[in-house]
């Protein structure tokens, strides 16, 4: 049963993710992060030793979690000093759990799907986990600490992990993108982003009931050639908005078609 663990990371995820397992009873027993005073800031919020030394971890906790950006996993594995015994995991969505593999005996992956930020506290009783591991022990151990966390705890592989992290790039990576080039072109002509939430929420609420093929809407769903000329021309002076607005349109064209193709 995993009781303690020690934080590999002090960004988005780790911070939202030590402050959601201590809520729960977990303790945190120590922090790393090659910033010190990025360390200092996420043990201090959960009553936790801190180090930006990776020699100096903790040797007795019960789980040791790599919450790090993708290209630093592997420098962070080399470096680690730890019994063979101990268990870690990585909270990576693409990141194979074989990265892990000759590092120690005992490892898995533990991912919450979701986007998080370090200052925007989030419930995580309906975030997807995924969770892999070597063993089945060590399987049941984050399935555990998972069901302290989430109602939603689902064993995924990582070629599934993969697929999903990619889906999550377009449904919401993409998407915020998309949201910051209408606060664009709003701020252009001096208009205020707050009116467009009221759009955004309903978008995401209507995909709670309907399939988003069924939920899309606008001019390019209708093939409304002349407002998609209109539209193309007021970005004149902005060419690469332009461009994403030809391919984003074409994309959603040829999707309905081809959906309405498979209905028949």
């Amino acid at each position: 049963m995993i009781q303690n663990i020690v934080l590999i990371g002090a960004g988005n995820l780790a911070t939202q993710l030590a402050l959601a397992l201590v809520e729960k009873g977990i303790q945190v027993k120590q922090v790393y992060s090659r910033k010190l005073e990025s360390a200092s800031e996420l043990a201090g919020k959960v009553n936790a030793r801190f180090t930006n030394d990776l020699s100096q971890l903790v040797p007795e906790a019960d789980l040791y979690i790599i919450a790090v950006k993708d290209s630093a996993i592997q420098e962070v594995l080399e470096n680690l000093k730890l019994d063979e015994s101990c268990l870690i995991v990585h909270t990576a969505g693409s990141i194979p759990m074989s990265v892990l593999e000759g590092f120690s005996n005992n490892y898995g992956v533990f991912y919450p799907l979701q986007t998080f930020s370090k200052s925007r506290k989030i419930d995580f009783a309906d975030i997807p986990i995924c969770i892999e591991a070597n063993h089945p022990s060590n399987l049941l151990n984050l399935e555990k600490l998972g069901e302290k966390l989430s109602g939603s705890v689902n064993q995924i592989n990582s070629e599934e992990r993969k697929t999903l992290h990619l889906a999550a790039v377009f449904a919401n990576n993409f998407v915020n993108h998309f949201y910051a080039v209408g606060a664009e072109i709003l701020h252009d002509k001096k208009l205020d982003f707050d009116l467009l939430k009221p759009l955004i929420r309903e978008t995401a609420e209507k995909i709670q009931t309907m399939h988003p093929f069924d939920a899309q809407t606008g001019p390019a769903k209708r093939d409304d050639q002349a407002i998609m000329q209109a539209q193309l021309k007021m970005l004149h002076n902005q060419p690469e908005f332009q461009k994403i607005y030809s391919f984003a349109t074409e994309s959603i064209f040829q999707l309905q078609q081809k959906h309405k193709h498979d209905l028949f």
